[in-house]
């Protein structure tokens, strides 16, 4: 189970973090932050499908950080549950057990972070 309970409070705190990394490796961030918009601009795929994409990496890779903000990313995209939950099952067939753990803890993003868009 993740230790994450709380994943929008969770992102701001990352986000805390990244920022303070910034300021001490501005050239490295800055270039990290340029192979992001590059990777993310729209193309033959759009931004939602891109996050989806980065947040199947995320599940595989056992990143709870990465999921967290993909997770985000995805949602103020538009992404629905159910593409989300095709996301989870791709990463599932891909990384076996250790990605279906981390699935339910992207599954569980999506709800807390989806949440306020239904209210």
């Amino acid at each position: 189970m993740s230790s994450v309970s709380n994943w929008p409070e969770w992102t701001k705190g990352l986000s805390a973090n990244l920022r303070n990394l910034r300021g001490g490796a501005p050239e490295v961030m800055k270039a990290f932050t340029g192979i992001a918009q590059a990777a993310l601009a729209p193309k033959a795929l759009d931004v939602k499908t891109k996050e989806l994409i980065a947040l199947a990496i995320s599940v595989a890779v056992r990143c709870d950080d990465c999921i967290a903000f993909h997770v985000k990313a995805a949602v103020d995209h538009g992404a629905t549950r159910e593409e989300v939950l095709e996301t989870l099952g791709m990463a599932i067939y891909m990384g076996a057990g250790p990605s279906a753990m981390y699935a339910s803890h992207a599954l569980e993003a999506y709800t807390q972070f989806a949440a306020p868009k239904a209210e």
